[in-house]
């Protein structure tokens, strides 16, 4: 019994898709409804519809039997920036195009000035002219190259960028801190805050939670006390233990007032400082909310006068000075 029900309803699906095939050769275009939610917008309604033409010509008025949609979504999803579409048409002649951007998590500038994205599930995609997505840069002694086409990662290190920008983007903390990502010559990640004018040496991925779990009781426990700016580096490398280096003494803050001179004001530099504070505000109610993770190990270890900079970053990784 139960095999003639399957067997009845096989051949009425079979039925009803000959009806919809045959409807399809009577009925005309009539639209073309294309969806592209989001906010990005890496592509436009403009690029779909030139997609449509050079692929099948004029859409409307023609019969939708002699359409070919298959081919039409096939095109559509070899575009770099599109994740998903899906084209069909209805028994009113509409077609129906809906379209899912790629989402872009992490901005890439290598060594030989390649610049290109990483999305979400990891795969390289590139620059858009329409669109800029803010997103974290990393830029520095980075080897990834890029084709120019989407790929997957190749190297470690570009495994580790997009592991930590992952890990920054779903941490709401973390996301509203760390404003950069840099490597430096010993192929040590960076995290580059919005607050304070340290570098954080994360090193690798492993155990980033970890890591910035450390952090975090670092910010609870010495931040309070010592300032935001008391530190040149925080050393997270060590997950049980953190290494600091204290900032040189700033001379002009030990200057007589009547030496200094007045600074012009900058309407861009007030405006920024205002922005950082209320980023400091939400960044100290954010690290109030969950208690600090057990207490690490902190060693400070004190500037050494006229020592160069283990590395010299470029001009993208150092902050605005006006901060």
């Amino acid at each position: 019994m139960k095999s003639f029900a399957w067997v009845l309803s096989l051949a009425g699906l079979v039925v009803l898709m000959s009806f919809v095939e045959g409807k399809k050769q009577t009925v005309k275009c009539s639209n073309v409804k294309i969806l592209i939610p989001g906010a990005d917008n890496f592509i436009e309604r403009e690029e779909i519809d030139a997609i449509l033409k050079q692929n099948q010509g004029e859409l409307i008025g023609r019969m939708l039997g002699e359409i070919n949609l298959d081919e039409i979504e096939k095109k559509i999803k070899a575009n770099p920036y599109i994740a998903y579409a899906k084209v069909y048409a209805d028994m009113d002649g509409v077609i129906h195009i809906e379209i899912k951007q790629r989402q872009p998590l992490l901005r890439i500038i290598n060594a030989a000035n390649q610049d290109f994205y990483v999305d979400r599930n990891g795969l390289k995609m590139p620059v858009s002219a329409n669109f800029t997505a803010d997103v974290l840069v990393a830029n520095g002694n980075i080897r990834e190259s890029f084709s120019g086409r989407l790929d997957t990662l190749s190297s470690q290190l570009a495994a580790d960028l997009y592991k930590t920008a992952l890990f920054i983007k779903d941490d709401t903390l973390w996301d509203a801190q760390i404003e950069q990502i840099y490597v430096n010559d010993r192929k040590d990640i960076e995290l580059i805050p919005r607050v304070g004018n340290q570098r954080i040496i994360l090193g690798d991925a492993d155990s980033i939670a970890v890591k910035m779990g450390n952090l975090l009781a670092f910010y609870k426990q010495a931040m309070p006390k010592v300032g935001w700016d008391a530190y040149k580096t925080i050393n997270i490398k060590y997950t049980n233990q953190i290494v600091c280096e204290r900032s040189k003494s700033d001379s002009l803050a030990a200057a007589p007032v009547a030496t200094r001179k007045a600074e012009p004001k900058d309407s861009a530099v007030a405006g920024k400082k205002v922005i950082d504070s209320i980023i400091k505000d939400e960044i100290i109610k954010e690290m109030k909310k969950e208690p600090a993770p057990e207490k690490k190990k902190v060693v400070v270890t004190p500037p050494v006068a006229g020592k160069a900079k283990t590395s010299t970053p470029n001009n993208k990784q150092v902050k605005n000075s006006t901060k």
